[in-house]
């Protein structure tokens, strides 16, 4: 053999044995799920949580790394713009990365006019390696959770599709249960990530109705086969998941809190604007109730409170109180308020616009909801093949 031929056998015995080779290997065999809905409000952080969870289950915490790679709804921490589902997960899962890496863009409002005016691709597409650069040290796993469905970004050249195929990760759509509906909606959502490159592994159909899961999974396997896809599963609609916390309602409100802050995770189930006389009132009332109400309706208020007076039930009828028209309640309602611990605010807005505001509330699971989260970590072992998922990486 000549000395050049000796050299390359040589160059390819270190390449082949040594850290670059090793590197590289670990590279490509880590696996990437990309989790992404075919709509809003289909439950995808929840089931993100969930699958979290479940792989925790398979393979040691060090070596599973999340990343919410573009983000729309932040928090500002240390003066940088986090997305609250990587905030959510930190929390949850007491997760040491750095959140500059677990959420590395965030969209503030005005972004997108900014990039259509001055396009900055590039800058972005290297922000987004970069952080997934530091999180794959000694990683196995990646979780990656995308921002609603396929085409979400696109007005800024970074869909979800797009992301999902710049990571070199494969996608799982979680889809709100039905068949019909469901299946022409993941149809669209499967068009854009095909047209990016980004390979669809299957479904998570989310939210089914209880009273006809069973009949319907037949059906829902053998219309998404027909499309070369794949059910892992399908979860059972569990009404605590959708309530929101009198916490969420609150700050959507942004209002000093007048009494009752130790309550503020009481869960809402209805609300009631206060327009009728106390008589008709309590035919109203029932566990897990917001009251919307002008301050100056005291009779009204105090029907209202009556079974948190006399403490009829650990499980309160009136989970908080939003006072409506600027006008705080009398002194001695606020004592009673406290008294009885009823988490309060008041807000300038009249009680129609309070009402509307909280009906078109998205409901966010949040970090202090154990409750919510073990439910969702169950719901997500028990019905998803998470096994069959892992080993389609």
């Amino acid at each position: 053999m000549s000395v050049a031929g000796l050299i390359l056998l040589e160059l390819l015995y270190w390449f082949l044995e040594g850290d670059l080779f090793l590197e590289l290997n670990k590279r490509t065999l880590m696996k990437k799920l990309f989790v992404a809905a075919t709509r809003q409000n289909d439950g995808k952080t929840m089931v993100s949580l969930g699958l979290f969870h479940a792989i925790l289950r398979r393979i040691t915490k060090p070596k599973l790394a999340y990343i919410k790679p573009v983000g729309q709804q932040y928090k500002l921490i240390d003066g940088e713009k986090i997305d609250k589902d990587a905030v959510l997960f930190q929390k949850v899962y007491d997760l040491t990365d750095p959140f500059k890496y677990m959420s590395p863009i965030a969209v503030p409002s005005g972004f997108t006019k900014q990039y259509i005016n001055a396009p900055h691709l590039d800058q972005l597409k290297a922000s987004l390696l970069h952080a997934q650069e530091q999180l794959a040290h000694g990683r196995e796993f990646f979780l990656i959770e995308g921002t609603g469905h396929a085409g979400v970004g696109s007005v800024f050249d970074l869909s979800n599709a797009a992301v999902a195929k710049l990571m070199g990760a494969k996608v799982v759509l979680i889809s709100q249960g039905g068949i019909g509906r469901a299946i022409d909606e993941i149809m669209l959502n499967k068009a854009v990530f095909e047209l990016m490159g980004a390979e669809i592994l299957g479904v998570i159909l989310n939210k089914v109705k209880k009273d006809k899961y069973d009949q319907m999974r037949p059906y829902v396997e053998k219309g998404l086969q027909r499309h070369n896809l794949k059910l892992y599963g399908m979860i059972p609609f569990v009404d605590m998941l959708i309530r929101p916390c009198v916490a969420s309602i609150f700050e959507k409100f942004e209002s000093s809190i007048l009494a009752g802050e130790e309550n503020i995770l009481n869960t809402v189930t209805q609300c009631v604007i206060g327009d009728m006389v106390p008589h008709d009132a309590l035919s109203h009332l029932s566990r897990h109730t917001m009251l919307i109400v002008p301050a100056n309706r005291e009779g009204l208020i105090m029907t209202m409170l009556s079974n948190s007076i006399f403490k009829e039930s650990r499980d309160p009828f009136l989970s908080g109180i939003i006072f409506t028209g600027g006008k705080k309640p009398h002194d001695r309602i606020v004592e009673i308020l406290q008294k009885t611990h009823t988490p309060s605010i008041c807000v300038s807005d009249d009680s129609f616009t309070v009402a509307t505001r909280i009906n078109n509330l998205l409901v966010k699971v949040r970090a202090d909801e154990p409750e919510k989260i073990e439910k969702a970590q169950f719901l997500v072992e028990k019905y998803v093949d998470v096994d069959g998922l892992c080993n389609a990486l």
